[in-house]
């Protein structure tokens, strides 16, 4: 059994199929790697883990959390949680208000988690390759995020609300089926990249050249 009182646990690839309980007792750790075991659960006692800032669930098979995910208040530089087969988040994430980086990228969403709206910190979210068909209103919510990247999803438009990212560097809308983009757009001051590849459905509209004008490079 490892050392009670290391921080850094790196379990990436080892076959596991489900995660050892020793792993949970592992009270001090500050990052825990537990991506591409075949995971099909997690355990609540992941709640123990109180000081976790990076936690690594990546290429697994999960289809939920555990709501004690939420407990995890120290969670501050990484939760990856992408190419599983996730199709929710438990509400219980909406306490993650230190977060910063969060890749959900590659699983089942339809519907946007409501729970991401309040992760307040949060700088870069990856949502890409899943069924998103829309955006809440609450996206504005994420005042400090710098990028944005919605990849490959079922988006025709994007809420007026985007406009309150005033933060945002970086928007990815890449393989979507776009009918509209708002004019907010234009007016995100530090917008420096809009990707918009891969979208035959989308007529630019006029204000394209007030954001190229001002130095933003629109990839179309």
């Amino acid at each position: 059994m490892p050392d009670p009182a290391r921080v850094h646990l790196n379990l990436w690839k080892q076959h596991l199929g489900c995660v050892p309980d020793w792993v949970w007792q592992q009270t001090e750790l500050e990052t825990l790697v537990l991506a591409d075991n075949d995971l099909a659960g997690i355990s609540p006692q992941i709640g123990h883990l109180k000081k976790l800032r990076m936690l690594d669930l990546g290429h697994n098979r999960l289809t939920r959390l555990p709501d004690e995910v939420g407990d995890l208040d120290a969670l501050s530089d990484f939760l990856y949680l992408h190419d599983n087969r996730l199709a929710t988040l438990a509400p219980s994430l909406t306490r993650l208000t230190r977060l910063r980086y969060l890749n959900i990228s590659e699983n089942a969403f339809e519907d946007f988690p409501e729970c991401v709206c309040g992760m307040e910190s949060l700088i870069e979210l990856r949502a890409s390759d899943n069924g998103l068909t829309a955006l809440p209103n609450r996206i504005g919510c994420l005042s400090c995020l710098r990028e944005l990247h919605l990849r490959n999803n079922r988006l025709t438009t994007v809420p007026d609300s985007i406009g309150m990212l005033r933060e945002l560097r970086q928007l990815d809308l890449r393989g979507n089926p776009l009918i509209h983009l708002p004019l907010v757009i234009a007016e995100l001051p530090r917008l420096d990249k809009l990707d918009l590849r891969w979208i035959p459905s989308l007529t630019p509209p006029p204000w394209f050249a007030m954001l190229e004008c001002r130095g933003c490079v629109i990839y179309r």
